[in-house]
Formats: C-alpha cells, structure tokens, sequence
C-alpha cells in the first residue's frame, strides 16, 4: 500500500535566462562518460568549497527578493476565500511576477485545467494535508495540473505537464493510466510523490531528480515505467530516481527509449518483483543500444537482480552514480528553498 500523502505544490517558474544551461558544448565534441567525469569532479571541488564556507550555496538574487515579499491567497469552494477556483486565483497574479505568491487551495474537487504560464514566476499551490483537494479533468489527451491529480481512467491523458524550469513538487499525487506524468523539459524535482499509470507514465525529456517517490504501475500487459526522450548527445537530459519504490501490476520495464540518447537512472531504490528481468528496452530499435544511459546503483527488492538485463545496460559504480544522487543534478543549491510554509 502506498503511503499517506499530504499535498504540498511548489513551482518556481523562471525566465530561461535565470536557468542554468542544459546543453552541452558540441564544439568540444563532449561523450557522455566526458560529461560523468565531469560532474563527478565537479561534485567534488562544489564539496571541497562547502566544506570551506560551512554553508550551502544560497538562493539568487531574485528567488531570495521573491521569498521576502510573500504574499497569500485562498482558494476555497464555498465562497469563504478570496477566490472559488484555482483558475481565478492564478489568473489574478501578473505575468512577470516578482514575489512569493502562495495559493493555499481547500479540501474539495476542483473540476478544472489550471495552467500556469512559464512567465508567471514564484507561484506556489499548497493544499489542505489533512484533506488535500483533487484537481481533475477528463478529457483525453488533456493538461492538467495540481496537488493532487486525476487523468481520465484506460486512456492517454497526462495529469500534468510541466515544461517551466526550476519546479519542485512536495508530496503531491498523480494518477492516471498511459502518459501520467509529461515531464516535458526544464529542471526540476519531485519529493514524496506518487505517481500512477500504466504505459509509459513518466515521460519527457527534462532534467529531473525524483526522491522518496512511489512509482506505482495498473498495466495489465507487458509496459513501461518511463519514455525518457533525450534526442541528442549534447543534451543534459535525464530522469534520475533515488529512494523510490516500483511496485504494482503487470511486468513492466524500468525505461524505454523514446529518444536515441535517452537517459534514466535508478539508485537506492526498491524494485518489486512486477520488474522484467531484461529491465530495459530500445523500443525495437536497436541502434539505440550503444546510445542510451540506463543505469542501476544499489537497489533492492525482487526485481532488483541484473543477471537478466539487456548487455547495454549499466550497474554504476560509485564514481558514476555520484552526479544523478544529489540535488546538484538539477542545480538545486541555487533554486530549491524550504517547503514548509
């Protein structure tokens, strides 16, 4: 069973011009064991510093102007807030948006698609954690967004898309059945979350460390977990999952390609015995096989054994693993704040 969820969304949506770069340089002709190597030292001489400084690397200039000119809204059904739906309330906070703008949505069922623009800059969604509020929609191949989310049951329909950079999401729940979660690009991070579907129900080709999340499978057939879509070798995509659990129905793989370079890691992470021993797929491509990162460190569970897994996939070493378990994968230090509000 999976674990009791309260619901707290946080997107802090920037300019691109405040992200950091997710390229890298072709003019170097960069490989992919070039790019570990050098995340790897990279993660060691950002460590030597903070060991130096005794602190983390603090927020940008801009973040931490957000964060001390807060202000909050109510969302509630029955009239007693400042607004009736999340729709309002987002549509009420300007585009370029300079501070901290809480939305504190109460407990009910929002029958509404809620898009937040990527300009609309330092928006947080927190719900009711004693009894969070479901945002829903029931249109196939529709975008929804919010704490707690419901796609359309047996059909391709995602419960969010999110496609701004430096977005974090605490303790939300996502449901769905193909195509839950569109994970489409930016960097971001999802903690205590889970996350339900049945084909291909994390996908996209973002930069994203997915931590303490239950990757819950309701496929009936043979399936897949993530269709992550890195399309090029100079692109620092990848969908990294440390401290998870795979559990579920039906036998599903860890990861297909649904780009030639795709990239996904799992680490620490429980994998119930629903996982195919072969682990991996290149989606009946196999020149995909010397192109894609698939990687495992350290994992448990029935359907942790790589005895089985496809000759392409990798069992990472220390060294290795090191840049995808941590929040400097996504250059957290200079975006991630607190959740508790």
């Amino acid at each position: 069973m999976p674990p009791s969820f309260h619901v707290l969304f946080t997107v802090n949506l920037f300019f691109p011009f405040l992200s950091c770069p997710n390229t890298l340089s072709s003019e170097t002709g960069m490989d992919l064991d070039t790019w570990v190597s050098l995340h790897v030292q990279r993660h060691k001489e950002r460590s030597v510093v903070l060991a130096q400084k005794m602190s983390v690397t603090s927020p940008d200039w801009k973040l931490r102007l957000a964060e001390s000119n807060r202000t909050q809204v109510i969302v509630s059904q029955d009239g007693s807030g400042d607004f009736m739906t999340i729709n309002e309330a987002v549509t009420n906070i300007p585009l370029h948006n300079t501070r901290r703008v809480v939305i504190r949505i109460n407990s009910g069922v929002y029958r509404e698609k809620v898009n937040i623009p990527k300009t609309m800059r330092f928006v947080t969604l927190v719900g009711n954690a004693s009894d969070p509020p479901t945002i829903t929609g029931n249109d196939t191949a529709s975008t929804n967004s919010a704490p707690h989310v419901v796609g359309r049951r047996g059909e391709q329909a995602a419960a969010l898309r999110i496609s701004g950079t430096k977005a974090a999401f605490y303790s939300c729940s996502f449901y769905g059945s193909q195509d839950t979660l569109y994970d489409h690009k930016g960097l971001h991070y999802f903690n205590n979350c889970l996350i339900q579907g049945s084909v291909d129900f994390i996908f996209g080709y973002g930069t994203s460390l997915y931590e303490n999340c239950y990757l819950n499978s309701v496929t009936k057939k043979v399936a897949s977990v993530t269709a992550q879509k890195r399309s090029d070798s100079s692109i620092a995509s990848g969908f990294s999952f440390k401290n998870c659990t795979v559990t579920g129905s039906g036998s599903i793989y860890l990861g297909r390609a649904w780009g030639d370079y795709s990239r996904v890691v799992f680490s620490y992470t429980f994998l119930d015995k629903i996982v195919l021993p072969q682990g991996w797929s290149d989606w009946g491509k196999t020149s995909r096989d010397r192109k894609v990162y698939y990687g495992e460190y350290k994992c448990s569970g029935g359907g942790a054994n790589v005895t089985g897994r496809v000759t392409w996939a990798r069992v990472l070493t220390d060294e290795e693993a090191m840049p995808f378990i941590g929040t400097y994968y996504i250059d957290g230090d200079s975006w991630l704040i607190n959740p508790s509000l």
